[in-house]
């Protein structure tokens, strides 16, 4: 971790926020500007869409759930990490689900899925399907910045597809 750790482009390691005795665990891909700069996760416009998409099925994100990510330090000009930063990163998430553990982890956009599960498959052909790992159940979603360059909510698009996706994580939880 120390390369990465020490790395000139960021200013912050993004552990991740929420409540953490919630059965609820969000995974995503890393920190972007705004959370490098706050230190805290999922706080920029993808933050804001991620809120707002847990909000419409009843779940507060500040109190039903932990949000973390797949790597901690933002990666240079917002890329998509590399392989070995996912695996400097991994075992401190390990770490943070071992701590926290949740009954049901959803793990936002292809990256969180192919980093922790190894699925390779399109997000698109797995997204809404639950899988299930070491007692835990995971629901993989469109990553929120995707919702963001696909806003329409029309039945079969990806807002209202990840609308369906977290009632299914909702009502598993049997949250009120």
């Amino acid at each position: 971790m120390q390369e990465m750790f020490s790395s000139s482009t960021r200013k912050n390691v993004v552990f991740g926020r929420g409540n953490p005795n919630s059965k609820l665990f969000v995974v995503g891909e890393g920190p972007g500007q705004q959370e490098d700069e706050q230190g805290v996760a999922f706080v920029g416009r993808a933050g804001k869409m991620l809120d707002s998409a847990f909000l419409s099925v009843g779940i507060d994100t500040n109190k039903d759930c932990y949000i973390s990510n797949i790597v901690k330090c933002r990666p240079p000009g917002n890329r998509k990490p590399h392989k070995n930063e996912v695996s400097e990163c991994i075992p401190w998430l390990e770490k943070q689900i071992g701590l926290i553990k949740p009954k049901v982890i959803v793990l936002a956009g292809s990256t969180a899925v192919e980093s922790y599960l190894q699925v390779t498959e399109p997000i698109s052909k797995i997204r809404g399907k639950w899988i299930i790992k070491d007692d835990i159940k995971y629901m993989p979603i469109f990553h929120p910045s995707y919702l963001l360059r696909n806003p329409s909510k029309e039945k079969g698009k990806p807002k209202w597809l990840t609308w369906q996706d977290l009632k299914k994580v909702k009502e598993e939880l049997n949250l009120t």
